[in-house]
């Protein structure tokens, strides 16, 4: 199985992340993008590269500064004297995985220019419209603004590794980079017919219905000022779909909807304090959950 094989070759690089490896593989292949939170040095970069050569897939990185201009991400026409014509040079968002530092510290036109390859799967230069090659995913690295954060199908932390995980990370680390030991195991080709199959996993109705009820909870909350949207809503069920076929399922569960809950909504959320700490958001969706009957059906489509 191709996830299993994608799963394996991470974990020799990544120690003890393979349930955010999975949510990061769900995203792709829901066509999504991640918000990864967390300390400086957790192997964000590391997991990005390492899943990138993983899935045969261009890596690219922008660290985004108030002087980023957006021609610095797209990229620009520029004149070559030995054929006397402008040629394109292409920007760091023509790759697969973009790894995005602190979008926030960049001008708000530059924001909007990696805002429009996100969502729309393109990019204009010069007045000339360019699709983006599948799959394309954008992984940002730091705290942003509501309306940006909707843009992000999930957002993740790594979070430190156990003494145990950190003791073999050292050892991995003693002599090469062990990213430059690992080979590719499948190809944009692979995931682009996995995003294919992944629409067609089942959904039952009761569980698109379990969906929209949590949703209409996070609604109604007192301390919730905006809650979820409907985009945040077929958000979820992308993602449990993908969710679904990465643990090798052609079919969705509710345990699905409440794993992903946290990620995949947490961070919609805006409270009516203007102050947002995870623990705010793990309180939120947890209320949600505990509010709304599980349904019990057959969920296989047989």
């Amino acid at each position: 199985m191709q996830i299993t094989d994608i799963l394996d070759n991470v974990s020799k690089v990544i120690v003890g992340k393979e349930e955010v490896t999975k949510k990061v593989i769900t995203s792709i292949l829901a066509g999504g993008h991640i918000l990864l939170e967390d300390v400086p040095g957790m192997g964000k970069t590391m997991l990005a590269k390492t899943l990138a050569k993983s899935i045969d897939c261009d890596f690219g990185r922008v660290q985004f500064t108030p002087d980023l201009l957006p021609s610095d991400i797209t990229g620009i026409h520029i004149y070559n004297q030995k054929s006397e014509d402008f040629v394109l040079k292409k920007g760091p968002v023509f790759a697969n995985i973009i790894l995005a530092d602190e979008i926030n510290r960049a001008t708000p036109r530059t924001q909007s220019a990696l805002l429009e390859c996100m969502e729309e799967h393109q990019v204009t230069i010069d007045g000339d419209t360019l699709q983006l090659d599948e799959p394309f995913i954008v992984i940002g690295t730091y705290p942003l603004p509501e309306a940006q954060l909707d843009r992000f199908l999930m957002k993740l932390e790594m979070g430190y590794p156990d003494k145990e995980e950190e003791i073999t990370i050292l050892n991995r680390f003693l002599k090469d980079n062990p990213i430059e030991d690992i080979s590719n195991v499948c190809s944009k080709e692979d995931i682009k017919a996995m995003k294919n199959e992944v629409k067609n996993i089942y959904i039952h109705p009761s569980l698109i219905e379990y969906i929209v009820k949590l949703a209409e909870v996070t609604r109604n909350m007192g301390s919730v000022a905006i809650g979820i949207s409907p985009r945040g809503s077929i958000a979820m069920v992308n993602a449990a779909r993908a969710y679904a076929y990465v643990n090798g399922r052609n079919y969705v569960v509710p345990s699905d909807i409440k794993e992903l809950a946290l990620c995949v909504w947490g961070h919609r959320l805006v409270f009516n304090t203007g102050i947002v700490v995870k623990e705010n958001r793990e309180q939120a969706i947890n209320e949600a959950l505990s509010q709304v009957e599980v349904p019990t059906e057959e969920w296989s489509n047989r």
